[in-house]
């Protein structure tokens, strides 16, 4: 029950924090906004081809924007001394991560949220009423949140962070955003589904495994 209390009190920090200031929430808007207005241009209106890549399209938005807001989240957390503070608390360490982990998860699931009306207006297609799609997502962003909260850890403190947090992140996600993207554009455009099944259990597999190691291991790498 502590460590529950103790993630619970973690994502309420967040939350509030964001509310006041809307920082990193506002960053990801207006970045996957851009993208989605800027390749909406690329198609003829009524063009099939749009179905092919709105799945890359999407995720790109999301991956890139996510990353902005990864970066300024925890920023902001050693600019204020809070992190320390944090990490001497009297309580499980891996419970800090969870707690920033739910929390980034929780702004990248609003921002997608959002999103997800703006690719209906722009491309045409209906991504709500797929729930496969709508499962792709939560198992994909689940992961590269899981992840990208324990690199940017890393990162954050070393002078070219905003380099070193996709240069570490990036290609361990490549299995996962690839997954998503060939998911996403078969659910979306209707394609045959064979091998989507497998790219979902591999995203699922990936999240469970990767959890299980950074609970286990995760008081370690931070004293590293």
């Amino acid at each position: 029950m502590n460590y529950l209390m103790a993630v619970f009190s973690i994502v309420k920090k967040d939350v509030l924090m964001e509310w006041r200031s809307k920082e990193a929430v506002n960053s990801m808007l207006v970045f996957a906004l851009l993208v989605t207005v800027v390749f909406s241009f690329i198609f003829e209106p009524g063009s099939e081809t749009k179905n092919e890549v709105v799945g890359g399209i999407f995720w790109i938005a999301v991956i890139f924007s996510g990353l902005l807001g990864l970066g300024k989240s925890m920023v902001s957390e050693v600019q204020g001394g809070n992190l320390e503070a944090l990490l001497l608390s009297p309580v499980d360490r891996s419970a800090v991560f969870f707690g920033k982990f739910l929390s980034n998860l929780l702004f990248m699931l609003f921002m997608e949220a959002v999103l997800v009306p703006l690719f209906t207006v722009f491309y045409d297609v209906n991504i709500v009423a797929r729930p496969k799609v709508i499962l792709v997502i939560f198992l994909a962003t689940y992961g590269f949140c899981l992840l990208g909260t324990l690199f940017s850890l890393i990162s954050v403190r070393t002078k070219t962070r905003e380099i070193m947090l996709p240069l570490m992140l990036l290609p361990v996600m490549v299995p996962v955003i690839l997954g998503a993207i060939l998911s996403t554009n078969v659910f979306i455009g209707g394609f045959p589904a064979e091998n989507a099944g497998n790219w979902i259990t591999l995203i699922a597999s990936f999240d469970v495994v990767f959890t299980a190691v950074i609970f286990a291991i995760f008081g370690l790498i931070i004293e590293e």
